[in-house]
């Protein structure tokens, strides 16, 4: 299941910056991956040619540490259980594959902002009020009455 923090983490094992640490710790079965292959296809557009090499149709032949913070997040989400991320460099772009990495395994990440998860049901965790939500509006309505978003800061 996906659980969200909304707020600031205190937790030893929480990255604020997936980009970077990405970008120090990344291992190359995970771009090997056929799952962070979907994702890098879909949210940015890009083709991953092999562990060390991304076709972009914007920047032509780049590295893995070039791909977008938000695609970075989410291969870090989808292959490491040891870290909670803080997953507000993805854009609504990435809140179906969040759903899907969820699906698949308990997950935790920090958002600081309200992400559109779409229309279709879902199972989201708000970890702040200890309540699961089954949709946007549930999950819009749980952030807002309950001020998480005045604990954000981002």
């Amino acid at each position: 299941m996906l659980n969200i923090i909304y707020g600031e983490v205190e937790k030893d094992n929480y990255i604020f910056d997936p980009d970077t640490f990405f970008n120090h710790q990344s291992e190359d079965a995970w771009l090997e991956d056929e799952f962070t292959k979907e994702m890098v296809k879909d949210v940015d557009q890009s083709e991953i040619i092999g562990p060390h090499l991304v076709q972009s149709p914007f920047l032509g032949a780049i590295p893995p540490e070039k791909l977008s913070g938000g695609v970075k997040t989410l291969i870090l989400i989808a292959n490491d259980n040891e870290h909670i991320y803080n997953a507000s460099a993805c854009g609504d772009n990435c809140a179906k594959w969040l759903l899907k990495i969820g699906e698949n395994k308990d997950v935790t990440i920090r958002l600081g902002y309200l992400m559109n998860f779409g229309k279709g049901p879902f199972q989201i965790h708000v970890v702040n009020t200890n309540k699961i939500v089954n949709n946007l509006e549930e999950l819009d309505d749980e952030v807002i009455d309950n001020g998480l978003l005045q604990q954000v800061t981002k």
